[in-house]
């Protein structure tokens, strides 16, 4: 408790950190109060135990809703949050791996980047405007009617037509915010915004499952304190994988220029377990959804949400998408070429094709327990809701609503010590050093 209260002290200390922290934390509180803001010609008081609200829960419209932090089912103007930019995101990062001109971007430093960024911002407002009309179409099947309460103010076609404009305008505030949060505050902007939709739902989640515990049979107070500390030791289990690495020596030719030396040191490169982050769950999520659009067919009723073919096709097609993603964000080429470029090489191995062949080998090997552990991790709020945990707060004991949480704080954390280092304070550990993911 000490050593935390002098952390915080140490931290009030840099003011820097502080307005940043600070700054941090009044753009989140923007951002939350805008979920809460519905769209123009819908009654608000009325969604609540609408179909939306509870097909928002699970499978696809409710990772969605995770997304945005409950503001898809609140039909707000943030609803679409910031999927669409994670998607144009991903679209982008894979035109780098297979169009000429993306890779050449890829490689041309700073001016590249912003290139790069402009594409994605442009592809964001194209997938917005898809998304939009299609969110916009479904609303109807999914509101009662008299939700929608702009009467003869203005037709259905105009109705939609400015909520498209409010959400795709919702959703570049939010693009801006994170942005904002990036350059001025503390951590990732986009990814904080995410966590702290998803934390948002922790506290109703968790009276959820203390009202089913107390309630009849549900177990009463011993079955909830296991089941606390079983995804307290989830929780340290999935910081121990995001955090994990295999170190790759890497050996700089020594060079004197001058009176001065340069290389001849050892340094390491960090390959992580889980190089693919949260991104494979996404992936596989989403084709998982398949099965609802054959409802009442056998198919459907083999690939239900608790059954084994959904859950076991599911951990499957994780695990493959692992692989596909860190063979197209981990380019084992450019790494041995700009190793090469820096007079650097890995001892016993010759520099070129045969370090990124050497390099491409390690990554397959500890890609294959990371695969594994996020194929299990997908599937455990399965088995925590099979053994009698509330759906709501069973998703907090794997999915993407556990790898983001952790992933996103840790890589906060690691700001805030990289700060307290670099002001010659402690840092927030005692022993060793904050490692953040590797992104999502």
């Amino acid at each position: 408790m000490k050593k935390l209260i002098q952390t915080i002290k140490n931290i009030y200390k840099i003011e820097e950190l502080r307005k940043r922290i600070g700054y941090t934390l009044l753009l989140l509180i923007v951002y939350r109060l805008g979920s809460f803001v519905v769209l123009p010609g819908i009654d608000a008081n009325a969604i609540a135990g609408s179909a939306l609200a509870s097909n928002s829960q699970e499978g696809l419209m409710g990772l969605l809703n995770m997304f945005s932090g409950g503001a898809f089912a609140n039909a707000s103007i943030f609803a679409l949050g910031v999927m669409p930019y994670i998607s144009a995101s991903i679209v982008i990062q894979l035109l780098g791996i297979f169009v000429p001109y993306f890779r050449r971007l890829q490689m041309e430093g700073e001016s590249g980047r912003r290139k790069m960024n402009q594409y994605t911002r442009y592809l964001t407002i194209v997938i917005v405007l898809i998304q939009g009309f299609a969110y916009m179409k479904a609303l109807p099947t999914q509101l009662p009617a008299e939700v929608f309460v702009y009467g003869s103010a203005m037709s259905t076609a105009v109705f939609n037509l400015v909520s498209v404009a409010l959400l795709l305008g919702g959703t570049m505030f939010v693009m801006w915010l994170g942005e904002r949060i990036t350059d001025r505050g503390i951590g990732n902007g986009i990814s904080l915004i995410i966590m702290i939709g998803i934390i948002a739902r922790l506290p109703w989640a968790f009276l959820g499952e203390i009202d089913m515990k107390f309630a009849g049979t549900g177990g009463g107070p011993i079955a909830l304190i296991v089941e606390l500390v079983v995804l307290f030791f989830v929780f340290v289990a999935a910081i121990a994988i995001v955090q994990a690495v295999r170190k790759v020596p890497v050996q700089y030719a020594k060079r004197v220029i001058g009176n001065k030396q340069y290389g001849g040191v050892r340094q390491y490169i960090p390959m992580k377990i889980n190089a693919a982050g949260v991104m494979p769950i996404i992936f596989a999520q989403a084709l998982m959804m398949i099965p609802m659009l054959f409802p009442g067919t056998d198919f459907a009723a083999a690939m239900r949400y608790t059954g084994f073919w959904y859950n076991f096709t599911f951990a499957l097609l994780v695990i493959v998408f692992t692989y596909f993603y860190t063979a197209v964000t981990i380019n084992p080429t450019m790494m041995a070429e700009e190793m090469r470029k820096n007079n650097g090489f890995i001892p016993g191995v010759k520099p070129g094709r045969k370090t990124a062949e050497f390099l491409d080998s390690i990554m397959s090997r500890v890609t294959l327990p990371g695969s594994i552990f996020l194929a299990l991790i997908a599937i455990l709020p399965v088995f925590a809701q099979l053994l009698g945990v509330e759906p709501q707060f069973a998703s907090f004991y794997g999915g993407t609503s556990l790898l983001i949480l952790v992933g996103v704080v840790l890589d906060t954390l690691q700001q805030i010590e990289s700060h307290l280092l670099m002001r010659h304070y402690d840092g927030l550990m005692k022993t060793g050093r904050l490692k953040g993911r590797s992104g999502m």
